[in-house]
């Protein structure tokens, strides 16, 4: 088990770094200017460098090395230069879905719903409202109304929100929750990028 473990970390990090140079590269081919009008991120031009929020953290991307300051993880980096390359400026929706209805979402976004939901109860299990809301604060959350028992959004990206549904526990069933994207998602992210970030904000959480 653990050498199927260390086989994948491996299998991981090279598929990691056969994909961070062309990303790196095709965010190259756009001005940082340009970037920053479409994406929702900052440009400074007395140091050519892009600043983003994400979830709680300001994050610095040098143009046109694209050295991360503070440095992120590894795939976190990849999404968010897949971000600052295909954002197209498209206002953020605020119908919220799941990644299921994504473009090209059908197989791989259901299954991850699938996924998700699965690992969100888990999460769930034991704990109170109280311990939720200052988790999901430590993420940046803005708690809104909606059906669900909590409801809260976390800015993965200046465009790219993220909806977390959640229904307490009670006397008849077990607490869960949903994981939802903008319907604009698709103008930012791809449906492989999108399920990365769904990853990312779930390593997080936990």
């Amino acid at each position: 088990m653990e050498k199927e473990r260390g086989c994948q970390k491996m299998q991981d990090n090279r598929a990691f770094q056969q994909m961070l140079l062309p990303a790196k590269e095709r965010v190259c081919l756009h001005s940082p200017e340009d970037i920053a009008r479409k994406s929702g991120a900052v440009f400074y031009e007395e140091d050519s460098s892009l600043e983003v929020q994400s979830f709680h953290e300001t994050v610095r991307i040098t143009f046109p090395d694209c050295i991360f300051q503070p440095e992120i993880a590894g795939w976190h980096q990849l999404v968010l230069l897949h971000y600052l390359d295909l954002a197209d400026g498209t206002d953020v929706s605020p119908e919220m879905i799941p990644f299921g209805s994504l473009k090209d979402g059908l197989i791989r976004g259901t299954k991850f719903d699938r996924y998700m939901d699965a690992e969100l109860g888990k999460f769930l299990a034991g704990k109170t409202r109280e311990q939720l809301c200052g988790i999901f604060r430590g993420l940046g959350a803005e708690f809104v109304k909606g059906r669900a028992d909590l409801c809260a959004v976390f800015p993965f990206l200046p465009r790219y929100p993220l909806r977390l549904n959640i229904w307490l526990a009670d006397e008849e069933f077990e607490a869960s929750g949903k994981l939802l994207v903008s319907r604009s998602a698709d103008h930012y992210l791809t449906i492989e990028d999108a399920v990365t970030v769904g990853d990312i904000f779930l390593s997080k959480l936990t």
